[in-house]
């Protein structure tokens, strides 16, 4: 399929090619999560909830679906340890969707220690790749890592109710942007527009 994509139009790589074809698509796609992360950044506290009760709906429907496969599979011998990871998502499904408050402040908690470890591990690599020439980029994506745990740390409990809807905004625009320049770029390189 790829080959006769190719003799099409030979200039253009076979993966851009449907990208030029319905650029329109991809452009449309893009302003929408560019608008859906600008509405989200002024509703970071009501995006964090959503957040939160729709990871818990997606636990709960998976440990419902887990534990429907558990008695399914009776001669398993590990049929009992699959019940119990069914039922600990199902609970914390539960958990999530009944206090999406207290829940949402956890999950930032552990947002921030994550971020800040995964801050030093890249500040670590930086240094031992002090050679690279590219290694100041990783440096300085480390201390922003550190940095911005620091600060939801600081913050906390209180950044609970905001980090979360931020992130998905944030998540959002960028992804929308990366659609819009994605769909413009293979706009001017469509053959005959100039």
């Amino acid at each position: 399929m790829s080959s006769i994509t190719e003799e099409t139009n030979p200039a253009v790589p076979g993966s851009l090619q449907p990208i030029q074809e319905h650029w329109g698509w991809f452009l449309a796609l893009g302003i929408l999560m560019i608008v859906l992360g600008v509405v989200g950044l002024g509703m970071s506290f009501a995006l964090t909830m959503a957040s939160v009760v729709f990871f818990g709906a997606l636990m709960l429907a998976g440990g419902i679906v887990q534990l429907i496969q558990a008695f399914r599979l009776k001669g398993w011998r590990s049929s009992l340890w699959h019940m119990l990871i069914a039922v600990l998502y199902g609970f914390a499904g539960v958990v999530l969707i009944y206090d999406p408050l207290a829940s949402s402040i956890v999950i930032t908690l552990l947002i921030a220690v994550s971020l800040m470890a995964v801050g030093v591990f890249r500040i670590t690599m930086a240094l031992q790749h002090r050679d690279c020439q590219v290694h100041g980029w990783l440096l300085f994506a480390g201390v922003i890592s550190v940095l911005l745990g620091i600060v939801i740390i600081i913050q906390w409990p209180v950044s609970g109710l905001w980090v979360i809807g931020l992130f998905v905004a944030l998540e959002l625009l960028f992804h929308g942007v990366a659609y819009t320049m994605l769909a413009l770029g293979a706009r001017r390189e469509r053959p005959g527009l100039g």
